[in-house]
């Protein structure tokens, strides 16, 4: 199998409590787009406050589709100012490059070494024609902080809050 490892991309000196925001990209960023919204993203990390106050920010792209958002707490606090000029900077790279990152009903899997996004109305229809396993990598978008993105971000299918809603009777063959 191959190693998904995404740590050592993160920056190593931020706190694990630092805040994670991920968005979800509704296609894949060609490189070139990756690029631009990286130097998008750097701009506003560089010059990103709360009241005043430098943020210790880091942005970048990951697998081509999520972007991640961190800010390290321990100097300054992230305020309602501070977050709400980083939802306006997705929403501004969401008009840029025609995508959307904000759709909470599509699911992000690794299927096959590649990020592949499903409605959450089809995801019992993907279990039931094993597209989806028990042991499926997931891409769950809810952590919070840095440590848990690092722990919990991609994992199996059946250690997340999704298992609660599928039945995978028939799978258990499939529990690799």
């Amino acid at each position: 199998m191959t190693d998904y490892t995404f740590s050592q991309l993160l920056p190593a000196d931020f706190h694990a409590d630092s805040r994670v925001w991920i968005y979800q990209s509704s296609r894949l960023f060609s490189m070139g787009e990756v690029l631009q919204v990286e130097d998008i993203l750097n701009a506003f990390t560089e010059s990103w406050h709360t009241h005043g106050t430098p943020v210790k920010g880091f942005a970048t792209v990951l697998f081509g589709q999520f972007i991640v958002l961190m800010a390290d707490e321990t100097a300054a606090g992230v305020s309602g100012c501070s977050t709400d000029s980083s939802v306006r900077l997705i929403k501004e790279i969401e008009k840029t490059f025609s995508v959307s990152l904000f759709d909470r009903q599509t699911l992000a899997f690794l299927v096959k070494d590649k990020v592949q996004m499903l409605p959450l109305s089809q995801l019992n229809y993907a279990v039931a024609n094993r597209f989806i396993t028990p042991s499926t990598l997931y891409f769950n978008n809810l952590v919070q902080t840095k440590v848990e993105m690092e722990k919990s971000w991609m994992i199996p299918v059946r250690e997340s809050w999704l298992a609660k809603r599928i039945d995978f009777s028939g799978q258990e063959s499939a529990k690799v």
